[in-house]
């Protein structure tokens, strides 16, 4: 199994500047197969709500691989199918249902 680092090319909308950024768009991206390495999101994990991170993209099996944040100070990765459909809030990607604000894990504040 191969994992790239790197975005699908038919992910990409327009081309790169020469700067090698992409500028900044009103418009959010829908699934989650369409959001940049190194985004953030909110993730829906069984009992609550957590940060997670886009690590990577298997386009062997078509799926993202997320870094998600454990409130107890690890990390972990899962994988979820890359047409999974995100909500927004504001500029915020969120892959779940239901309302994340009430069920946000709480993590360590000493960090």
């Amino acid at each position: 199994m191969e994992t790239t680092h790197e975005r699908p090319p038919d992910a990409l909308a327009q081309d790169a500047p020469p700067g090698g950024l992409l500028p900044s768009t009103d418009t959010p991206a829908t699934t989650l197969g369409s959001l940049p390495v190194g985004a953030r999101l909110i993730l829906r994990c069984r009992a609550d709500w957590r940060a997670a991170t886009v690590a990577a993209f298997d386009p062997a099996t078509a799926r993202v691989v997320l870094n998600v944040a454990s409130p107890t100070g690890h990390t972990y990765r899962v994988r979820r199918p890359a047409d999974s459909p995100l909500a927004h809030e504001g500029h915020l990607p969120i892959l779940g249902e239901g309302s994340w604000r009430a069920g946000l894990a709480r993590y360590d504040i000493r960090w």
